[in-house]
């Protein structure tokens, strides 16, 4: 069998400057390289190989014409990962920074992410270089248009289902949504994360922050601790953020931190209900956490959420952004877990410091996979045409947010120590290698 190191020397060669990619890689590969030496049959078939390269990757030319009747040149994305297991799903993000190998990183974990749900879920990521910030509701319509005159034949109800991400909130979904119907393509089940008028489904904003949140609970009641009293930074403030804000506030939780581009917040005594609302309101107007600061109990600090004291520390805002001396700043605060509600947010020093110091720690795969679960529910709603309600979601995603919990103890518990790393790693690898094996080659 080829080794670690062979694995990642043939796609460092293939994708260069892609360190993002190279850590998710390297970061499942380390913990299946056990189960591959086990199953000989899955060494023949090249299971690994074969997930780790994308089924398609697209790219297209989108122009559109602003306010002013200037015309301007975007680039649109869709990376089809794996549809090993149901439609290719993962959101789409509209922002600068958007390019192929990061949708490329974003679209391998989407498809380890989904198999842990249980879900009947493929794997995929897509976006464009277009910025919605301080663009008009007409210019993010007609971005939106142009976009999909070009995405809406990779899609489909049973193809391809895209949802939310950075950038892109109920309404870009809503305008994709008739603009592809306008297409002539049939189905609202094309897209998620549609407001509920357009046939989307209650909590779906609030999951990921709230799918969070339960994920905690299940692995702090597993080392017979609660959140009740404790102590949590939180960095970011957009829906992960202060949904989760809201969920642990709501179970005695001191939320001490949230941050944003002007800074970070610091909450001494803790967020209460009255001052997430304040921020809250604040940010869906555009504005940014100092403007509210004050006025919701808390003060700004020059460091980073992660040298305030907390015992439980949530990275929710963006990819590597938890750099290895904030773990060792977290470490020596005797924090006592630490769980990813943004895409691989913590950097791979940074995450392997937390668990060699017996930090509990969640990956983002397992800890912020509530949104694409109530994602599936949405398109269940969808497909039955019968409209779920609030508490039939909730509970639903407790239900999953749980499973994921016991997939990550069975598969990834040494002794009597939980990896949680390992677990999420090696459930969604064997329930994608067993789906690749079934359906053969060719």
């Amino acid at each position: 069998m080829k080794t670690v190191a062979h694995y990642l020397h043939e796609l460092a060669a293939l994708e260069p400057d892609a360190p993002l990619l190279m850590h998710a890689v390297e970061d499942v590969v380390r913990s299946v390289e056990p189960t591959l030496h086990e199953q000989r049959r899955w060494q023949e078939l090249k299971i690994f190989e074969r997930l780790c390269e994308p089924d398609r990757q697209i790219v297209f030319r989108v122009d559109w014409i602003d306010d002013d009747g200037a015309l301007h040149v975007e680039r649109g994305f869709r990376i089809q990962q794996s549809n090993l297991l149901g439609p290719y799903k993962g959101g789409i993000r509209f922002h600068p920074s958007v390019d192929r190998v990061t949708l490329r990183f974003l679209a391998f974990e989407q498809s380890f992410k989904n198999a842990l749900t249980g879900l009947p879920l493929g794997g995929g990521k897509g976006g464009a270089t277009f910025d919605p910030d301080g663009r008009s509701e007409g210019e993010v319509m007609r971005f939106c248009q142009a976009f999909m005159r070009e995405l809406g034949r990779h899609i489909g109800p049973d193809v391809d289902v895209p949802a939310g991400d950075m950038g892109v909130g109920g309404r870009e979904i809503g305008f994709l949504l008739g603009a592809y119907r306008r297409l002539g393509y049939p189905g609202a089940g094309a897209l998620t994360g549609k407001p509920v008028e357009a046939g989307g489904i209650p909590l779906r904003t609030e999951a990921t922050g709230y799918g969070l949140v339960y994920l905690v609970e299940e692995a702090l009641r597993t080392h017979d601790a609660a959140l009740e009293g404790m102590r949590c930074a939180i960095s970011g403030a957009g829906n992960v953020s202060l949904h989760a804000a809201e969920k642990l506030i709501a179970s005695g939780a001191r939320v001490v931190s949230l941050s944003d581009t002007s800074g970070t917040g610091h909450f001494p005594e803790g967020l209460d209900e009255e001052g997430l609302a304040r921020i809250a309101s604040v940010k869906r107007g555009g504005g940014s956490l100092r403007d509210c600061l004050e006025e919701a109990g808390g003060k700004s600090v020059a460091s980073s959420p992660w040298q305030l004291d907390c015992d439980v520390a949530l990275p929710c805002a963006t990819q590597h952004e938890l750099e290895r001396e904030d773990a060792e700043a977290l470490v020596r605060g005797k924090v006592r877990l630490v769980a990813e509600g943004a895409n691989m947010p913590c950097t791979p020093d940074a995450s392997r410091l937390l668990r060699e110091s017996n930090v509990i720690f969640l990956p983002g795969k397992a800890a912020n996979a509530g949104g694409v679960a109530v994602s599936g529910m949405e398109m269940a709603q969808n497909a039955q045409r019968v409209p779920w309600d609030r508490e039939r979601v909730d509970a639903m995603l407790r239900e999953t947010m749980t499973s994921i919990h016991a997939q990550c103890v069975e598969h990834g518990t040494h002794g009597t120590r939980i990896d949680y790393v390992d677990g999420a790693n090696i459930a969604a690898f064997r329930r994608l290698a067993r789906s690749m094996e079934a359906q053969g080659v060719g």
